[in-house]
């Protein structure tokens, strides 16, 4: 029998992870359309309205259920407004694996937001989900992802020549796109052990752009 995510609520100092709704569209829209988003993922381009509905209402439920993943809205404590999102995919239940991937909306990047959702998304995924390994993939020329996967206790594996596909902007505005690296990083449970108290002494939560 194929296991599952529930659907669940996340909390931290600052932000809250919740599971995406109808509400989070126009923020989601815009924040996939933003130019860093562009150049180091692989949603499609432009990502309309209706894209981001589908995202919401189809696709992340069906991750869900299936077993495969799970979409998270990062959002602000206070405001409520949302600033994030954690992708969980590629979960295998036998091995207890899963991999996590994050996006930071540009109105909301220089604040830690993605170490500070994807150390909280491994403590849950550790300790209430059982699993044994999360996996990131960074491209090798997205430093400021890296970043986030070292500051969460991350131990680099190696890397996986030519198999990620990132985009480039010419100076007309036009994208194209290039062959590059992926790094491959692990977590395991003994590694997030004092991840939490590592970010409070290095003065809280960094400021650098994250995105992956």
């Amino acid at each position: 029998m194929t296991s599952t995510f529930p659907s669940i609520s996340i909390s931290t100092e600052r932000l809250v992870l919740r599971p995406l709704d109808e509400d989070d569209v126009p923020a989601l829209a815009e924040m996939m359309n933003d130019e860093q988003v562009t150049a180091w993922t692989s949603v499609p381009q432009p990502f309309t309205t209706e894209s981001a509905r589908a995202w919401i209402t189809e696709y992340a439920p069906a991750a869900r259920t299936s077993g495969r993943g799970l979409d998270l809205a990062v959002t602000e404590f206070l405001t409520q407004r949302l600033v994030g999102v954690i992708q969980l995919g590629r979960t295998n239940w036998h091995v207890r694996s899963t991999e996590l991937s994050y996006i930071i909306a540009p109105w909301a990047r220089g604040e830690g937001y993605a170490s500070e959702a994807a150390l909280a998304t491994a403590q849950w995924l550790f300790t209430d989900q059982k699993l044994e390994r999360i996996e990131l993939r960074t491209a090798a020329d997205n430093t400021a992802s890296q970043q986030v996967a070292q500051k969460i206790g991350c131990i680099s594996e190696g890397v996986l020549r030519g198999a990620c596909i990132a985009r480039v902007r010419a100076d007309d505005g036009t994208w194209s796109e290039a062959r590059t690296d992926f790094i491959v990083w692990s977590l395991l449970p003994e590694d997030i052990e004092g991840a939490g108290e590592h970010l409070t002494e290095s003065g809280g939560y960094p400021s650098y752009s994250d995105w992956n």
